[in-house]
C-alpha cells in the first residue's frame, strides 16, 4: 500500500499531544463519568490533524525525493523509490490538505485556524528553515505547541503557558535527538553525501548535539517540576502529587537518550513504537496523571487521613 506508507501513519502518534488539552483541563471526567462528547471532538481533531500532517509529509517527501535516495532508509520512500510519481503524490496531498482543514473547519473555527498555521509553518520549514540549523529544530518544536494547542482550542479550556513550555521544552529534546540519530544513520557517509542529503546537518557534529540535548532534557524536566509546584496547578488538581510522577519522567527521558546513543533507533516515532521499557513508562505516568488530575483531592485526603493516623 503504497499510498498508505505515504501517509507515514507511525507519525500520527505525535498528534496525541492534541489530548492534553482534555485531559488536564479537567474535560474528560465529570463527577466519575467520561465525557463523551468533549473526547469525540477530541478524536475528530484528531483525525483531522493526522489528515492534515500526513499531507504536510507527503509534500515534504515530493520536494525531498532527490535528498532522500541518499538516504539508507528514506530512499525507501513512495515517491524517491519511483512508486508513486510526484504527479500522483501531489494529487493526494491536495486529498488529504482539504479532507483535514475541511474537517477541522466543520468541527470548529479556532482549531481549523490553529490548523492551518500549523500547514503554513511546516510549509516555511519544508521550503526554507529545514536548511537552517537550530531553526529547523525550533520550528519542530513549535509544531508540536500547535498540535497541544489545537486541542485546548476544540475543548474550549484556557491555554495554559505551562502546555505551550513543557511541550516546546520536550520537544526541542526530540527534535536535537532526532538530528543526532540521522548523524548515526549518515556516519559512513562523505560529508558532501551528508549535506545533500539534509545542509543543517553539516552544523551539526555529534558533541553538539550530545549538549543540546543534555540541555534541553534538564530544561524539560524542570519546566515540569515547576508546573507541577505551580500555585494554579494546586489549585486546579487540590495536590502537588504530580510531582511524585517525576521518577517516571526521568527514566522515560533517559531511557529516550540512552537508545539514541547507542544509535538503537531512528527518531521519536521508532521509541514510541517498538521500546517496551519506553512504552510501559508512557502508559505509568498517564495513568498516574489521570488519578492526579481528576482524583487529586480524594488521593491527597486519605493520604493524609492514612499518614495521621500512623503517626
Amino acid at each position: 500500500m503504497p499510498y498508505l506508507r505515504l501517509m507515514r501513519p507511525g507519525q500520527w502518534t505525535k498528534n496525541l499531544f492534541l489530548f492534553a488539552g482534555v485531559v488536564f483541563g479537567h474535560k474528560l471526567f465529570e463527577d466519575g463519568h467520561l465525557q463523551w462528547p468533549a473526547l469525540g471532538t477530541v478524536l475528530l481533531g484528531f483525525v483531522c490533524f493526522c489528515l492534515v500532517s500526513s499531507g504536510v509529509y507527503v509534500l515534504n517527501d515530493i520536494h525531498d525525493r532527490k535528498e532522500d535516495r541518499l538516504h539508507p532508509t528514506k530512499k525507501l520512500r513512495p515517491v524517491a523509490a519511483g512508486t508513486v510519481s510526484a504527479a500522483a503524490a501531489g494529487a493526494f496531498a491536495v486529498l488529504l490538505l482539504a479532507g483535514g482543514l475541511g474537517g477541522g473547519l466543520w468541527l470548529d473555527l479556532g482549531f481549523f485556524i490553529v490548523a492551518a498555521l500549523y500547514l503554513v509553518l511546516q510549509a516555511a520549514y519544508t521550503f526554507v528553515f529545514k536548511h537552517v540549523a537550530l531553526l529547523d529544530v525550533i520550528l519542530i518544536g513549535i509544531g508540536f505547541v500547535l498540535r497541544a494547542v489545537a486541542g485546548a482550542v476544540l475543548v474550549h479550556v484556557v491555554i495554559s503557558h505551562w502546555l505551550v513550555l513543557c511541550t516546546f521544552t520536550l520537544c526541542l529534546f526530540l527534535g536535537f535527538s532526532k538530528r543526532r540519530c540521522e548523524l548515526t544513520a549518515l556516519a559512513e557517509q562523505t560529508r558532501a553525501d551528508v549535506a545533500r542529503h539534509r545542509r543543517t546537518l553539516i552544523a551539526y557534529t555529534p558533541d553538539l548535539l550530545n549538549h543540546m540535548t543534555t540541555l534541553t532534557a534538564g530544561i524539560a524536566v524542570v519546566s515540569f517540576m515547576l508546573y507541577a509546584n505551580d500555585k494554579r496547578t494546586l489549585d486546579e488538581f487540590g495536590t502537588n502529587y504530580l510531582l511524585y510522577t517525576l521518577p517516571i519522567v526521568v527514566y522515560a527521558i533517559f531511557r529516550f537518550a540512552l537508545l539514541v546513543e547507542h544509535g538503537r533507533v531512528d527518531g521519536p516515532t521508532a521509541v514510541l513504537l517498538r521500546d517496551r521499557p519506553f512504552q510501559a513508562a508512557i502508559v505509568l505516568w498517564a495513568l498516574a496523571a489521570l488519578v492526579v488530575v481528576y482524583r487529586g483531592r480524594e488521593l491527597s485526603a486519605w493520604l493524609g487521613g492514612v499518614l495521621q493516623r500512623a503517626t
